[in-house]
């Protein structure tokens, strides 16, 4: 008996945060099928196309990435074991008294005890026994019992769940990793928090520190902290095409732009004298859908994301822009799924002072968006590339609102 019809193979283009002015796209194989339901029977054997969801399961691994009193940190790897998927949607439940309250790599929301996590622009496709990672903070009441049971697209892991507990720390030392700084690799001895993992975080006087090496191909960070403001990375990355990494602090305001009065900020780093990267804030509005970058300084093969290039590399939308004390060049573009627009300082600097919120008001101004929500102010270092190892610091950092 004939197969009526055969799946084919295309491209389909997936975007990625690439800055450097290069290419802003990727490529991957995708299977897309001209039935939507069996193509054949043979011999009583049906052939069906690529599910939407994981047809035979998934496991979850649950990663406790550090405690404190009433609060948590959790990594998530789920495992595909059906066919292939192109988006993924992970469930789970919490008792009374845990609540998801920041995420990174998902969009997490919690509706009572029922908690849902979706991808995000470049983490949606997982092909079979492949992989997807994302992590987030929460808070407590009494206890904090790991989940025992996941669904993935609405099928249920029978993979199963691993779970396990990183190092709980004291109150006056809350950490994500270890508990004593290594010695010799650029960690100081007084650091009240060091971890290596790729999604580490840690809050502390109400900044929430975050290692986030997100990027392809990324090699290892471990990042390290006095406080919330003053801390910093040893990072050693491969000086390939893309961001690695975006080792940030900051904290979520979820205020209309309307009514704010004020946002200020202040800085100072240290940065290596070679590498690709740049020292940036990472400001989120419209539940992700709005990306404000304001560049301090940078350093090599980094640019970016722009609306039109030449042989120069970025071109400005609009050139020596006084906004908020300094003066800019300024680009928008796309970034898959958010609009994102870049300040990029036209004198760099390692240390001063921003008017954020006229900034913000200076994009309102130009009709480029309007009454926004803005949700988080991140401020660090976005690593493309290091000259080997390399360290980043924030000497320090503040940032008021009102």
């Amino acid at each position: 008996m004939a197969i009526a019809d055969l799946a084919a193979v295309g491209d389909v283009p997936v975007a990625i945060r690439l800055k450097d002015g290069t290419a802003m796209r990727r490529r991957t194989l995708a299977l897309s099928m001209g039935m939507a339901a069996a193509l054949a029977a043979i011999g009583g054997l049906v052939f069906t196309g690529p599910s939407a969801s994981a047809a035979t399961g998934c496991s979850v691994t649950y990663t406790l990435s550090g405690q404190w009193p009433g609060g948590f940190g959790a990594n998530l790897t789920i495992k595909n074991l059906g066919d292939p998927i192109s988006s993924w949607t992970l469930t789970w439940s919490y008792p009374a008294g845990q609540q998801v309250t920041q995420a990174w790599n998902a969009t997490v929301t919690q509706s009572g005890s029922a908690v849902t996590a979706k991808n995000v622009s470049y983490n949606g496709s997982v092909a079979t026994n492949a992989t997807a990672s994302f992590g987030f903070n929460g808070s407590f009441t009494s206890s904090n019992p790991a989940p025992t049971s996941f669904s993935l697209n609405g099928t249920a892991c029978t993979g199963g769940v691993s779970n396990s507990t990183g190092p709980t720390p004291s109150p006056s030392r809350t950490t994500g990793g270890p508990t004593t700084p290594p010695p010799g690799n650029g960690i100081p001895s007084d650091a009240a928090w060091v971890a290596t993992g790729s999604f580490d975080s840690w809050t502390n006087n109400g900044y929430t520190l975050n290692n986030d090496v997100w990027g392809g191909g990324a090699g290892s960070q471990t990042i390290w902290a006095r406080t919330g403001t003053n801390w910093g990375v040893v990072s050693t990355q491969p000086r390939t095409s893309g961001v690695k990494s975006y080792p940030h602090t900051g904290k979520t305001l979820n205020r209309a732009l309307s009514s704010l009065r004020s946002v200020s900020s202040s800085f100072n780093v240290t940065v290596p004298s070679d590498g690709d990267y740049e020292t940036a804030y990472d400001i989120w509005a419209n539940n992700n859908a709005y990306e404000v970058m304001i560049w301090e300084n940078q350093k090599g093969a980094v640019g970016p994301i722009a609306s039109s290039y030449d042989s120069n590399g970025a071109v400005p939308d609009a050139r020596n822009v006084s906004a908020g004390g300094s003066t800019w060049n300024v680009y928008r573009g796309s970034n898959g799924s958010n609009q994102v627009y870049s300040f990029l300082r036209t004198s760099a600097t390692n240390s001063g002072s921003n008017d954020v919120l006229a900034v913000l008001n200076w994009l309102r101004t130009q009709g480029w968006w309007g009454d926004v929500t803005v949700g988080d102010i991140q401020f660090g270092f976005e690593i493309s590339g290091t000259a080997g190892q390399s360290s980043f610091v924030c000497n320090s950092f503040s940032i008021t609102s009102s």
